[in-house]
Order: C-alpha cells, then sequence, then structure tokens
C-alpha cells in the first residue's frame, strides 16, 4: 500500500532530473531579472515610503506617505504627468493611425515593397541620439525645414525649441516620427497573416476598398492591433530618451518640456532626492498598470466581439 506514494516521489525526482539542463539554460536568465529587475524593484518600494533616504549610506528616516504627498503637490511632477498625458492622448492615436496606413499601403501590391520596408524600419535601428540631433536642425527657428513648410501655406516661424509652450508639441511630433517604424514592423506581420480567401470573398461581394477595409482587415488585424497599442501605452508613459536629444540634456526651456520619467531621472540624479525619485517611480508603476488592466480588459471584450 505504501508503494505507490514512493514510485509518484521517484517518478517526480527522476523528471526534475531529466530536465536539469533546462533549469541550468534558464538559470541565467533567472539570475538577471533578480538582480536587475525584482531586486530594483523592491528596493523602489522601500526608498518610496521614507520621508529622507540617504543613498550612499542606505539609511532612511520616518516611513509613511509623506514623499507621495510632495511629490503629488510639485508643481513640476503636475506638469510632467500633463505633459505625459499630451503625448500619450495626442501622439499615441496619431502614431497608431499613420503606423497603420503605412503597413496597409506596404503590404498592398506595390513595386520594391522590400525598399520601402528597409527605408521604414531604419530609424528603428538608428540611435535616438542621432536622431534628436537631425530633429534639432528641423525644428531650428531660422533654418529648419518644418518652419520652412509651414511658410509655405504663410504661417510665420514658430521657435519650436525655445518657446515653453511649443517645446511639449515638438517632442510630441518627435515621439510620433521615433516610434512608426516599430508600429509599421508589427503592423506588417499582423497584415501578412490575414489569409487572401478573405479579400477574395470580398471582391466577389463587391465590397469596395475602404468597407473592406473597415469590415475585413481591422477585425482581423485587433490581435497585433491591440497588442502595438499595449506597448505602445507604456512606451508614451516612459518617454525619456527623444526629451533628453532634442533638448541636449535638458527638459525643454524652463523645465517645460519635462514628463514623468524625466522627472524621476532629475529627482535621482540631479537633486539626489531618491526617496521623491522612488514615490514617483511608483505613482507611474501604478497609473500604468492601472491604464494597461483596462486596456487588456477593453482588448479582450473587443476581440471577442469580433
Amino acid at each position: 500500500m505504501n508503494k505507490a506514494p514512493a514510485i509518484k516521489k521517484r517518478s517526480a525526482w527522476k523528471k526534475f532530473y531529466e530536465s536539469y539542463k533546462a533549469y541550468l539554460y534558464l538559470a541565467p536568465a533567472i539570475l538577471v531579472m533578480l538582480v536587475f529587475v525584482l531586486y530594483p524593484l523592491v528596493k523602489v518600494f522601500r526608498m518610496g515610503f521614507y520621508t529622507k533616504y540617504n543613498y550612499l549610506t542606505e539609511v532612511g528616516k520616518g516611513f509613511g506617505l509623506k514623499a507621495f504627498e510632495h511629490v503629488l503637490g510639485d508643481p513640476s511632477f503636475q506638469l510632467a504627468l500633463k505633459n505625459t498625458l499630451i503625448i500619450f492622448g495626442v501622439g499615441l492615436p496619431i502614431s497608431l493611425i499613420i503606423a497603420l496606413v503605412i503597413a496597409v499601403l506596404i503590404n498592398s501590391k506595390v513595386k520594391f515593397k522590400g525598399v520601402f520596408q528597409t527605408v521604414y524600419f531604419l530609424p528603428y535601428v538608428t540611435s535616438i541620439i542621432a536622431i534628436g540631433i537631425v530633429f534639432r536642425w528641423l525644428f531650428h527657428s531660422e533654418y529648419g525645414y518644418i518652419n520652412y513648410f509651414l511658410s509655405l501655406f504663410g504661417i510665420p516661424a514658430m521657435k519650436w525649441l525655445s518657446d515653453p509652450k511649443l517645446a511639449i508639441w515638438a517632442v510630441t511630433i518627435f515621439y510620433i516620427w521615433s516610434g512608426l517604424a516599430f508600429k509599421i514592423v508589427l503592423f506588417l506581420a499582423g497584415l501578412q497573416k490575414i489569409d487572401e480567401q478573405y479579400y477574395q470573398a470580398a471582391r466577389i461581394d463587391g465590397a469596395s476598398k475602404l468597407r473592406t477595409f473597415f469590415h475585413v482587415t481591422l477585425p482581423l488585424l485587433s490581435p497585433t492591433l491591440w497588442m502595438v497599442i499595449m506597448v505602445s501605452v507604456i512606451y508614451a508613459f516612459k518617454l525619456y530618451n527623444e526629451i533628453f536629444s532634442l533638448f541636449s540634456g535638458q527638459a525643454g526651456p524652463a523645465n517645460s518640456a519635462i514628463t514623468v520619467v524625466y522627472y524621476i531621472y532629475d529627482m535621482f540624479y540631479n537633486r539626489n532626492q531618491v526617496h521623491y525619485a522612488s514615490a514617483a517611480a511608483i505613482i507611474l508603476f501604478i497609473i500604468i498598470t492601472v491604464v494597461t488592466m483596462i486596456q487588456n480588459q477593453v482588448s479582450k471584450r473587443f476581440i471577442h466581439y469580433n
């Protein structure tokens, strides 16, 4: 009667022994996750609840929510959150629409499709700092091509990089362009998985190209679309490199283009207020988590409906 459990126990150990190589292969990745992801995350949550914290001695004073109260009441953080929401609410939808249109055009039967794919993918493998230098010239108030293009329509030259009211819009334009390549590639991958038979059936029914797009392409592309939206939402809330490169390490004139991530960086490295930086990071983590959860639920219902 007692032999059955012993056999099961030996079987479990045998399975573990047979798969030990898999655990050895996973060990480096698990170690990296523990050291560079889990440990910093735990430490950030620990530092965020201190009233004061010395990063060099790792000694904190007080414990509570005062750091969160200070961050939420800080005008700089409020501006950073506002700018982040502008990029999220304005830049994200525009970039998704442009990327989807370009992907559909590339996926259609056009000549030199491979050339277009390469051209649109190049920004993704180009250094964001190098692209920022180029955009600094494009946004130049006197010699920039953007102002030259606007002048063709009678619009006066704008000080994109020196006017506090325009700085965040320059960042938004930069964000739209810099994220196109990644979105286009993902949309292309989704479009190429759609069976041609659906389009043949639509043509037989006499559906127009626009009707085919909204009733065939878009519903079948919805899993890819929601995945791209989810990744883009997280990227929009974590925007930092574009600002750093566009304004040469600053957050725009009078910090007018500051975002939440730049606020965290400034608090941590420039002001040495690590407890405030940690509190801001926790707030950003909560915002991204809530937005992602809501988006995940909406996407499940939308995909299930389609």
